[in-house]
């Protein structure tokens, strides 16, 4: 790993209009966001120098202009892997064109509806059996449960596990790794050194292990996506078994980690709105758009980082080439230009312009898959008594994916029983 900035809460603090270290902004940021769009308008420059997005209009904007993109920082090459010595590698995520559009362009023929409704009645087997799990768990315990570690972790786990053929004896490992994975998606300068330790460990050992499988699955080939991803090819282009490996990890913690944390951040959302818990049990055949509102209203992908890639002008500001710009995709997911009423959760509300999954080149591959994930996770919840055990969630600090460390709830059986 290339060395980067060591950890250093006092100059983060300077870099954003936030304190991101605040457990009460993580626990509520909305009306801070609110507040510095009403002071600040589309934008604002700490005094640090560093510009932060706060509209729907010009984050969507710095997401689809090719003037940005990752460039060649060091928080940048941070995030590289680097297999038995072999070339660094960036994850898919971290690409800018041309390599990004060749990447996404294989990857892009795997994820395929046929291949995300294939994935429906196990992931449905696999949330009701973790669902029973955590009743008898809470049974033993006072009627209460943490959904964060007996549900939404697994569930998110075993889809990307099961879907890519990872053998059953590397999954509790893998679930391990995957939390620490996410949270390394912040800055470097975010991160304590033994955060930066974890995520490196994980990414490297996880990245190892799919190395070997798609090794395996070359000589033989099985039904599942590391299979899928050796066999495609564009124009006799293919993937290396490195690009191969750092595209699982990619997935590892921006697809599992993401998935799991939208999963909490959502059933959060509807046991502190139960008259949207009640709606949604009304109308169950609307979790489609249920959840992609939910998305919107308190998603997990929640600040992204871009440089300019020559110097240009973003909200009336100048930015010079090579200068970090922050989009604040919750702030933007809340701008009342675009969404009315947008700090009230309403499920019947019709989605437009969601960005839980990104916006433009790098919107998430594995979207539908998380979708489905989400939805069947939801609506078995929905089902069952439920409600919240906790007055103060506890988040867990992180700023690309920002979610629940721990969800409480007293668990009971299935309403409809």
């Amino acid at each position: 790993m290339t060395e980067t900035p060591a950890f250093d809460p006092a100059f983060v603090s300077q870099l954003l209009p936030f304190n991101p270290f605040d457990p009460g902004f993580h626990a509520d940021p909305y009306p801070v966001f609110r507040g510095l769009r009403e002071e600040f308008g589309s934008a604002v420059r700490t005094p640090a120098g560093v510009i932060t997005l706060l509209d729907h209009k010009h984050v969507t904007s710095v997401l689809s202009d090719p003037g940005f993109g990752w460039g060649d920082s060091e928080a940048v090459r941070s995030q590289e892997l680097s297999i038995d010595g072999g070339p660094p590698t960036r994850f898919l995520a971290m690409q800018d064109p041309p390599d990004h559009t060749r990447l996404r362009g294989l990857v892009s023929k795997v994820f395929t509806p046929r291949m995300v409704a294939r994935l429906k009645t196990r992931i449905e087997q696999i949330t009701d059996r973790l669902l029973a799990e955590a009743r008898t768990a809470a049974e033993a315990n006072d009627g209460v449960v943490d959904l964060v570690a007996t549900v939404f972790r697994p569930l998110g786990g075993l889809v990307l596990t099961e879907m890519m053929g990872i053998p059953e004896e590397y999954h509790a490992q893998a679930f391990d790794y995957s939390a620490d994975s996410a949270r390394g998606l912040d800055p470097e300068m975010l991160l304590t050194p033994e955060q930066a330790k974890k995520r490196d460990e994980g990414r490297l050992w996880f990245a190892h292990l799919t190395a070997e499988l798609a090794r395996r699955r070359r000589a033989a080939p099985g039904d599942d996506l590391i299979s899928d991803l050796v066999a495609v090819k564009q124009d006799g282009d293919a993937l290396s078994d490195d690009e191969l490996a750092v595209i699982c990890v990619n997935l590892l913690a921006a697809g599992f980690g993401a998935t799991a944390a939208q999963m909490a951040n959502s059933t959060l959302a509807l046991l502190q709105h139960p008259d949207q818990l009640a709606w949604l049990r009304k109308h169950p055949e609307q979790i489609a758009g249920a959840t992609e509102e939910l998305l919107r209203f308190d998603g997990p992908l929640f600040l992204l980082t871009r440089a300019a890639l020559r110097d240009t002008e973003v909200a009336g500001l100048q930015v010079a080439a090579g200068e970090q710009v922050f989009l604040s995709m919750g702030s933007a997911s809340h701008d009342p230009a675009v969404y009315q009423d947008p700090d009230h959760l309403d499920l019947s509300r019709v989605p437009v312009k969601i960005l839980g999954y990104g916006h433009g080149i790098h919107f998430c591959v594995a979207a539908p898959v998380a979708r489905l994930a989400t939805q069947v996770a939801l609506a078995a919840l929905a089902r069952h008594e439920i409600e919240l055990a906790t007055d103060t969630p506890v988040f867990n600090g992180a700023l690309v994916i920002r979610t629940l460390a721990e969800l409480p709830v007293r668990l009971g059986g299935r309403l409809d029983a």
